[in-house]
């Protein structure tokens, strides 16, 4: 792999790719930087130009748009990055939020560093951490998941994977698959500790904490309205899922059975050291053969 430094992009005449956060909800979210850049661009990628352009309206910003989506990227991602290598500079933003956050924009950040052309994030508002800090759960570590799977065997597969996970979750979900996720997050997960976060920024922002079961009925008793972050506690008490071996094998053979599940030779020998009570450096010289 190639290593680029991004400060050596300024030397060529190129364009530049900026990544900018739109609000959630309240329109006074917008950074006066977001708004400048939008200005100042040669064109705007819009999720969907029809949104973002009551944003325009509403700051009074004349740029022009194309629409940039998850069913043109194929399509479009060629001819943005002629118009960058051309020198235009390019605003590329989502209906609301982060670029690229349960949204499109990684496959144009993408072919920009394999074009070696500048990429600019500006920071801006994020449900999925705007959430998370009123919630009342630990703040960190956190995993941001985004959506599961909207199949009900697929996204339980996906949570037993999460069942050990520490640290708190968040999600997105839509209005009408709210309770039968959160069905799902209860029955894999455990009663947690849970909160919702629902029209964020909005006249009708609304927080809803307690454990997982209680949230359920909540979304059973209560009309759910709006797009909802779902914010869920780790797990105190994660079980190992460490492989095991068998003790009675030889050292060299205990490294290679761990190694074949997957684990990374360093790790492997790691593992076998501690288990057995051995300096690392011995395992590591006998499975490589390296006294021998």
């Amino acid at each position: 792999m190639t290593i680029y430094a991004q400060s050596s992009f300024a030397a060529r005449a190129t364009g530049t790719l900026y990544l900018v956060p739109t609000p959630i909800g309240n329109l006074d979210d917008i950074t006066l930087r977001a708004l400048n850049t939008l200005r100042t661009v040669d064109v705007i990628a819009a999720e969907d130009t029809r949104n973002t352009q009551k944003l325009l309206n509403h700051f009074e910003i004349g740029t022009k748009q194309i629409s940039f989506h998850e069913h043109n990227t194929a399509r479009r991602i060629p001819e943005l990055i002629d118009r960058l290598e051309a020198g235009e500079a390019i605003a590329q933003v989502s209906d609301a939020g982060m670029p690229s956050v349960s949204d499109p924009g990684h496959e144009l950040v993408q072919a920009c560093i394999e074009h070696q052309l500048p990429v600019v994030s500006l920071p801006g508002s994020t449900a999925g951490l705007t959430s998370l800090i009123a919630s009342g759960l630990s703040p960190q570590p956190f995993l941001f998941y985004g959506f599961l799977q909207r199949k009900p065997a697929e996204q339980r597969r996906e949570l037993q994977r999460l069942q050990n996970e520490t640290a708190t979750l968040i999600f997105y979900e839509a209005p009408h698959r709210l309770k039968k996720t959160l069905t799902n997050l209860a029955e894999v997960l455990g009663d947690r500790p849970a909160a919702l976060g629902r029209e964020l920024t909005k006249k009708h922002e609304e927080y809803v904490r307690g454990t997982l079961s209680e949230l359920v009925k909540w979304a059973t008793e209560e009309p759910v309205r709006g797009e909802f972050v779902i914010l869920v506690a780790g797990n105190p008490e994660p079980t190992s899922t460490a492989p095991v071996v068998a003790p009675t094998l030889p050292i060299e053979a205990q490294v290679q059975q761990l190694v074949q599940t997957g684990m990374k030779p360093n790790q492997a020998i790691k593992q076998v050291a501690k288990t057995n009570h051995l300096v690392r450096q011995d395992v590591y010289n006998r499975f490589h053969q390296l006294d021998k």
